[in-house]
């Protein structure tokens, strides 16, 4: 064991198995998300006192980045060394025989590869798809590349399916240091934590030393984000959401790869069978915007082909869209229900291209699996399993709504709202203190800020790049910005009438005009909700700035309906009435104001609005955002040109 790895830490060998485990995990070229396996050997007391050996090992579906004791399973062991001298066990005997030597009950279900960790001796084993191991195991003939990299006391089994089969395969290499299994990762093992984290430490370095002096310097993965062309982005997420909307990441560190000539070859392979469960078998390689459709088009077809010519009849076929792509001139691009799966997949990408192109600088060529092997692994039910353990996807997974005056009030709650029911939010306000707690009440990866002054088309234009940036498109527009602004006719300020207009209507026909090009380029319909105001249908005498404004949206918005409904845009706009509740725009000058108009006491006031509506009850802004969540989602997808009114029944108000 290197001498620089400092002991592993924990009071119980419970303890140690996580932090060992949460040490594979937190290096990306080592272990990446959901892959890998840990297990520990532990003498436990049974129900009735007796010490008994109990295998821990990491449940399925968990990650060993984050992994807590409760993700291990624990088994009798003695029930599971018994299953060695067995000729043959199927994955499904094999499960029914594992569900019975359980601990716990409500234990996780163990890793597909329990009967490999169960079968070696040793107290401590990892398991592990490293880039560098993974470069090996796919050379030309990964037997001689792994013992000219590594020695000969490295063992190297075939491939094989994970499960009894290997479990048998390894266990007759117990007497040597380590194993590497053919085209799918390394098997380290040890009486002591440190000796088994230690080897594979020290192993994959020597790995990566050789590949590196054979002509392989690209193990540097640096995931990283940057800017594409918006358009490119656009018309390329809208044709992976046909069937269902997606975000999309990208990664320009991947810029090298994406330009080899042998880009083909790479996207092709995989380093490691287990990449396949998150990005697919190969990555779609798409060279120019001008043809995004009959590119993925193609893959599309030889996905169904590939699926015809592999499965059983009646199999059903998943999504034949790409996940992954390689672009020359931006690198690589991911797409995925949220911004973290999109993510994860992008790092999967970018390990096993790296990977893939090690292989192929060190040693001129490569092996990979065959057809049949692939769709073998890519529709193998104990694989399939660890995708049925996400929660189903949330109304508007996969959607992106720009909320603008999202610092305070309506347009603070509105994007609470839609960032809970799945949506990714760019949210914008003048206020950028106000803008920045917002945010922090959205969770993390599907919320971004742009601070400043909407009628400054700069910062319009910055807003919808960066939703672009983020996700790789927009999918509804809530025009929320706005200020109070009264004053009758003869005595308004010229200037005042003038940025009422700027603010509340102007602002939004920019935003509108700037968005546009994105949702046609998308081609997959997009949803634009104004917040106007009971005032544009009855106005208050002395608030004319605000209520020809307001009016004024309601006219833009059934424009755009008009204009969008050939490209499936529909606009709505939904009318509220005094929304006091968190509102910057009730000014304490403008409730004076409003109450002498009505005659009645300022702190009367909020009851005085409540009390007139026909259902005398007060409007707050989660009404609001119940509301736009509808106009924004599909259960609106019949609804354009409609005035929404929120005001608990205005008569005056009511759209004619």
């Amino acid at each position: 064991m290197p001498t620089s790895l400092p002991p592993i830490p924990g009071e119980t060998e419970l303890d140690r198995l996580v932090a060992r485990s949460r040490l594979l995990g937190a290096d990306p070229t080592l272990v990446l998300f959901g892959g890998g396996n840990t297990s520990s050997k532990i003498l436990e007391t049974d129900h009735r006192g007796n010490e008994r050996w109990v295998l821990r090992i990491k449940g399925t579906g968990s990650d060993l980045r984050t992994i807590e004791a409760k993700h291990f399973a624990g088994l009798w062991l003695e029930d599971l060394l018994p299953l060695r001298d067995r000729e043959a066990l199927s994955d499904e005997e094999m499960l029914a025989y594992l569900s019975r030597c359980l601990v716990e009950a409500d234990a996780p279900r163990p890793s597909i590869e329990t009967l490999l960790h169960a079968f070696l001796p040793a107290l401590h084993v990892d398991h592990v798809h490293a880039d560098a191991i993974c470069a090996l195991a796919n050379a030309p003939d990964p037997v001689a590349a792994v013992r000219e990299a590594l020695g000969d006391d490295i063992a190297v089994a075939p491939y094989v399916r994970p499960g009894f089969g290997l479990a048998k395969i390894v266990a007759e290499f117990a007497g040597s240091r380590a194993v590497v299994l053919a085209h799918h990762g390394l098997v380290t093992w040890g009486d002591t934590h440190e000796e088994s984290y230690g080897l594979t430490v020290e192993l994959v370095a020597k790995a990566q030393d050789y590949l590196e002096a054979h002509g392989s310097d690209i193990f540097e993965v640096a995931l990283g984000s940057g800017p594409a062309p918006e358009h490119f982005l656009a018309q390329l997420r809208g044709r992976l959401s046909r069937e269902r909307r997606q975000v999309l990441a990208v990664d320009p560190s991947q810029r090298a790869v994406a330009g080899r000539p042998d880009v083909d070859t790479i996207a092709g392979a995989r380093s490691t069978p287990d990449h396949m469960l998150r990005i697919g078998p190969r990555t779609a390689v798409v060279r120019t915007e001008h043809d995004i459709d009959d590119q993925v088009g193609a893959y599309e077809d030889a996905y169904r082909s590939y699926h015809a010519a592999e499965a059983e009849p009646g199999t059903p076929m998943q999504s034949p869209l790409p996940k992954v792509m390689l672009v020359p001139g931006v690198g690589g691009i991911a797409a995925g229900p949220d911004a973290g799966a999109a993510r994860v997949r992008l790092e999967l990408a970018a390990h096993t291209h790296a990977a893939t192109a090690a292989t192929l600088d060190s040693f001129g060529g490569s092996s990979w699996l065959t057809p049949a092997e692939v769709w073998e692994f890519e529709y193998w039910p104990l694989e399939l399993y660890k995708l049925t353990l996400a929660p189903p996807p949330a109304e508007l997974a996969g959607t992106v709504v720009i909320v603008t005056g999202a610092a305070s009030g309506i347009g603070r709650d509105v994007a609470i709202d839609l960032a809970r029911r799945g949506a990714h939010v760019a949210i914008a306000d003048l206020n950028a203190e106000g803008l920045a707690e917002t945010l922090a009440e959205l969770p993390a990866g599907r919320g971004i800020a742009v601070d400043g002054d909407l009628t400054d088309r700069v910062v319009v234009d910055g807003l919808v790049s960066a939703a672009v940036e983020a996700w790789g498109g927009v999918d509804a527009v809530v025009f929320n910005a706005g200020i109070a602004a009264t004053g009758t006719l003869v005595e308004v300020d010229e200037a005042e009438w003038r940025h009422s207009l700027e603010v509340n209507l102007t602002s939004h026909f920019t935003l509108t005009k700037r968005v546009w090009s994105i949702l046609e380029n998308q081609g997959i319909g997009a949803s634009l909700v104004y917040i106007s105001s009971k005032n544009a249908f009855a106005p208050g005498a002395g608030f004319g700035p605000y209520s020809v404004a307001k009016a004024g949206l309601v006219q833009l918005a059934k424009i755009a309906a008009l204009e969008g409904g050939k490209h499936g845009i529909r606009a709505n706009v939904v009318n509220p009435d005094a929304i006091f509740s968190g509102s910057k725009l009730w000014s304490d000058e403008l409730r004076k104001e409003r109450a002498d108009a009505h005659g009645v006491a300022v702190d009367e006031l909020e009851q005085f609005y409540a009390k007139r509506s026909l259902l005398g009850r007060a409007v707050t802004g989660p009404d609001v955002a119940e509301a736009v969540a509808f106009l924004v989602s599909d259960r609106s997808r019949t609804t354009t040109g409609c005035v929404l009114t929120v005001d608990g029944g205005v008569p005056a108000a009511f759209p004619r």
